[in-house]
């Protein structure tokens, strides 16, 4: 099975996230996706961040109607601070029998040649892109500033650009909407308006 993973702290997960998923799921050739709940790195404080389970929890409520996408904490069980590089080897040791595969916005892979060996991510995992209005730069920048401007290269075709809808929503902009007290019950997953609004999440 072709697994692409698509990481996020999901605090919390939007109708935006769901769109681009369901978009991958749909759209491409990728079997199913995995929606990786990244874990609250203990030496960082932010307060604003909801617990490990409770986000986990909300991307369950989310997906639950989605028989291709799924929620993931694999990561929860791993070291921290983690690196992508070691969540897909653990990944690969622990479900040999599938293919993983990352997604991830423009604006990510513009920096895709700061992570912890990304050569290696390159030369073994396949990369699904989807389209960031304030990337400011286009995928044939970001295959030159990864030497990937030859087209022969091994690496190149292993990015895959998705034509998805230009998502253009945060959760920031929705844990501030409702601190401020303003109705954002369209921009989440039903279910996860409803836990959202029943615990009094992001109030404070």
């Amino acid at each position: 099975m072709k697994i692409g993973l698509y990481f996020g702290t999901f605090n919390p997960i939007h109708v935006g996230h769901m769109i681009i998923a369901n978009h991958m799921a749909e759209h491409s050739d990728l079997d199913q996706i995995w929606m990786v709940v990244t874990p609250h790195n203990p030496h960082k404080q932010k307060n604003t961040l909801l617990d490990d389970y409770q986000r986990l929890h909300l991307v369950n409520l989310a997906t639950d109607d989605y028989p291709k996408i799924k929620a993931s904490d694999i990561e929860f069980k791993l070291p921290q601070p983690n690196y992508t590089v070691n969540t897909l080897a653990h990944l690969k040791d622990k479900f040999p029998q599938h293919e993983f595969c990352l997604i991830m916005g423009e604006d990510n892979l513009n920096s895709l040649h700061k992570w912890k060996n990304y050569e290696y991510i390159l030369e073994n995992h396949e990369i699904y892109v989807y389209p960031r209005l304030n990337s400011g730069e286009s995928i044939e920048f970001n295959k030159a500033v990864l030497d990937l401007k030859d087209a022969e290269t091994s690496s190149a075709p292993r990015i895959h650009r998705v034509g998805a809808p230009f998502i253009e929503l945060s959760s920031t902009f929705i844990r501030e909407s409702i601190k401020n007290k303003k109705n954002i019950r369209p921009l989440l997953p039903e279910k996860v308006w409803e836990y959202v609004d029943h615990n009094n999440f992001y109030r404070k």
